[in-house]
């Protein structure tokens, strides 16, 4: 994957047709594979970089646990009431706390690539005559540059959710562990297969978006801010895509769960919620406001780790869904178009 705005030799062009020549789509998928060759090596070393990074903080624990007094990763005197992790603990927490974070990033530079210098750029300079000209039709033209991303990425993804499960796994025997809640925005995205389709979705809008606007920097910007949009919204309803659980009367479930909602029942069932008591917990009697409202008994809405894998599931079936719908209507814009 060459550069943004710099456009192959013209012994690379020819060897590009050539090859596009001799196998449809297959022909397709070695031009790409060769054009953007360096895209790929870089792809991959950043890879092996988060793969490695991952290792080596696993490393870095077990060998500094030899400091550890206690099995929770104390370096205090056992049943001391201070806990102190080792430095090694604590810098891979914070850097795991935020795989999910990063596994979105990564998802965005993907559909801006995919949207900017595999298509746009295609469209734009015009050498995407080139290849129609030959036996590639610009259906296959297409399905090329969905397939190559759409299933290097992919894989890609599964290979970070393993390591960073693998990596993680180490550190949640702390019952003091910090910032790796299973529900956490920094983590969650990395943690199943929504991981996958968010990149999934990426290579999908990258190509709708970039066979609408057919300009390469501004075809990268849109694509920037669709997924971004995107996963802003998913974020922000994700917790409604399960029923939750509740708990009555100040009751705590155990192990680790999502809190979502709490706050007071009346005596008809009417929910009466704590942000609409803003000042209540400065004040003297935090409880005072959702009496005078008609609260009655305590509730508090949760979804317990059993539900990581509904939530998970369902995420990612809307992301295929939507990725679906972006590349029917990729393909649809391609012809009307072209043809």
């Amino acid at each position: 994957m060459s550069a943004i705005g710099v456009s192959p030799s013209r012994g690379t062009t020819r060897a590009a047709a050539g090859t596009a020549s001799r196998g449809g789509v297959r022909g397709q998928i070695r031009v790409l594979l060769r054009q953007h060759r360096r895209a790929l090596w870089a792809c991959g070393a950043l890879l092996l970089l988060g793969i490695g990074t991952v290792v080596v903080l696993r490393i870095w624990v077990t060998v500094a646990g030899r400091d550890e007094l206690c099995a929770d990763g104390d370096t205090t005197p056992c049943g001391d009431d201070v806990y102190q992790p080792t430095y090694a603990r604590t810098s891979a927490e914070t850097f795991l706390a935020d795989g999910g974070t990063t596994m979105m990033v990564l998802a965005v530079l993907v559909g801006a690539f995919v949207a900017g210098p595999l298509i746009a750029r295609e469209l734009e300079s015009g050498t995407f005559r080139m290849a129609w000209t030959q036996s590639s039709a610009p259906a296959q033209w297409l399905a090329a540059r969905l397939a190559v991303p759409a299933a290097l990425t992919a894989c890609g993804a599964v290979g970070l959710i393993l390591v960073y499960h693998w990596g993680r796994s180490q550190l949640m025997n702390s019952p003091y562990v910090y910032g790796l809640g299973w529900y956490q925005q920094g983590v969650y995205p990395v943690m199943g297969p929504v991981s996958v389709g968010y990149v999934l979705l990426a290579v999908a809008v990258g190509a709708l978006i970039a066979l609408l606007v057919r300009r390469t920097v501004v075809s990268i910007a849109v694509s920037v801010l669709v997924l971004g949009l995107v996963m802003k919204i998913q974020q922000r309803v994700r917790e409604d895509f399960w029923p939750t659980a509740r708990v009555l009367d100040g009751r705590r479930p155990k192990g680790d769960v999502w809190w979502v909602d709490s706050g007071m029942l009346t005596a008809t069932g009417k929910e009466v919620h704590w942000r609409d008591c803003p000042d209540a917990y400065a004040a003297a009697d935090p409880d005072a406001c959702m009496r005078e409202l008609g609260g009655v008994t305590e509730f508090a809405d949760y979804h317990p780790a059993s539900h990581f894998w509904p939530l998970q599931l369902v995420e990612t079936g809307i992301l295929l869904a939507l990725a679906a719908l972006a590349v029917l209507l990729a393909f649809r814009v391609l012809r009307r178009q072209h043809g």
